[in-house]
């Protein structure tokens, strides 16, 4: 299939992949906490037919450095260029904080129709880096909406890594013990997913390393259950925190995450949901 692949500078960098004779199918693809240009992932989606557009949504020109009180108008902005470009059918696929995004963007967006959630949260989280103000501290929200901060979760800081230092750092515990520490402000942070017009497919590893997708996810398909609205949970018990597509290269190694599994087991994982999420984006079997 032929491809044409277009450079943006404004209002975001990124990227748009899609077929010449072009869509009606639209994805936005949301990279996680590395804040990159999704280009392998948009071209993947491309080459199934459909238009494709990755933005850098923080650290970029005029953005907060850090992912912190991002507005959740930069990724309706994004649904509105697909739907600019031609798209009658909208989906949001993203990783971990991307994830994050792509859900609160369908709840507050009912344009979005399918919404793809790899590693996902069931819950608003606090800030990952600074805000524009070069700020880490005190914590604050990730989102922001019409100008006001989601309710959250902050972080234990009195957690400390169990590796060695200098050795790559699981931080699944640290989110754990943020839970236990914050209890009482976990009703106001969930993500209210049952809310959302969109078909929602989460994909989760149960090695999750960086924070514990899998029961995030079954907290995640329960809240849609019990509204009686559609879930699909696509899951491996030795998969960590990447999942990969068909035809994406391997995650690269970090020195300084562990994000557990191993890319075999994340590439099967990927492979499990990838049908999944074709069918769900092209209106097909609903998941």
């Amino acid at each position: 299939m032929e491809l044409s692949e277009r450079e943006l500078t404004d209002p975001w960098d990124g990227v748009v992949v899609a077929p010449v004779y072009g869509s009606g199918i639209g994805v936005l693809v949301l990279s996680g906490s590395s804040g990159r240009v999704e280009r392998e992932r948009a071209r993947v989606f491309a080459g199934q037919g459909m238009t494709a557009l990755s933005m850098r949504w923080f650290g970029g020109p005029g953005q907060a450095p850090g992912i912190c009180e991002i507005p959740l108008e930069t990724f309706t902005a994004g649904v509105d260029f697909l739907v600019a470009d031609g798209a009658g059918r909208i989906g949001i696929v993203g990783t971990s904080k991307g994830a994050e995004a792509a859900m609160l963007t369908a709840v507050h967006d009912p344009r979005v129709d399918v919404v793809g959630a790899l590693a996902p949260t069931s819950r608003v989280w606090c800030n990952v880096g600074p805000g524009r103000d070069g700020a880490d501290r005190p914590w604050r929200s990730s989102w922001t909406w019409r100008g006001r901060a989601l309710p959250f979760v902050p972080m234990d800081d009195s957690w400390t890594p169990e590796e060695p230092s200098g050795e790559p750092v699981a931080t699944r515990g640290w989110y754990e013990r943020s839970e236990r520490a914050f209890a009482h402000l976990l009703p106001p942070a969930e993500i209210r997913v049952e809310r959302a017009r969109a078909d929602l497919l989460l994909v989760a590893g149960g090695d999750d390393a960086m924070w514990p997708s899998l029961p995030f996810a079954e907290q995640l398909a329960c809240r849609r259950r019990s509204a009686g609205t559609t879930v699909r949970v696509i899951a491996r018990d030795d998969a960590g925190h990447r999942p990969r597509f068909p035809g994406e290269s391997p995650a690269p190694a970090s020195s300084v995450f562990r994000y557990g599994g191993t890319p075999e087991a994340d590439s099967r994982l990927g492979a499990a949901a990838w049908p999944r999420l074709l069918d769900a984006l092209r209106g097909g079997e609903q998941p």
